[in-house]
């Protein structure tokens, strides 16, 4: 569980990244939303997968800190949505903001992270330390 003070930073982290991708474009649509995630364990990497169809890779922000992984973003209709005087039948897509965020406590190799997004499908693999790989720590002689 997060303390009250790493709570606070990453809020203020995830209002980072929504103001950088509000830069993007003019006005974010709809409310915050969130995307269904799964987080699968590995003995050589966490992998994190979101459903993100029909999201740009440049309108998704990937960060990792105080253990949490956070992905966040937004969503924008599709150039020419008619909005206003039309008359929707049935609503079930959703647009605007989202953001998950993932407590994960294994040991990573963060300098390896990778994120790809294929076909409405966002990836983050962050591949564990090797915990069990024997490392020879030299000794210094010191005069």
């Amino acid at each position: 569980m997060l303390s009250f003070p790493e709570a606070a930073e990453l809020a203020d982290e995830v209002r980072r990244l929504f103001d950088d991708l509000q830069q993007a474009h003019d006005a974010a649509p709809g409310g915050l939303h969130a995307p269904p995630i799964d987080v699968v364990e590995r003995e050589e990497f966490v992998e994190v997968v979101l459903d993100l169809a029909g999201v740009s890779p440049e309108d998704v922000r990937v960060l990792f800190k105080n253990n949490t992984l956070v992905i966040a973003g937004c969503k924008w209709p599709a150039a020419g949505a008619v909005v206003g005087a039309t008359a929707f039948h049935l609503v079930e897509r959703s647009f605007g903001r989202f953001a998950r965020a993932v407590r994960i406590t294994a040991t990573l190799d963060l300098s390896r992270a990778r994120a790809t997004m294929t076909e409405g499908e966002l990836r983050v693999r962050l591949p564990r330390l090797n915990s069990g790989q024997e490392f020879v720590i030299p000794i210094e002689k010191v005069v």
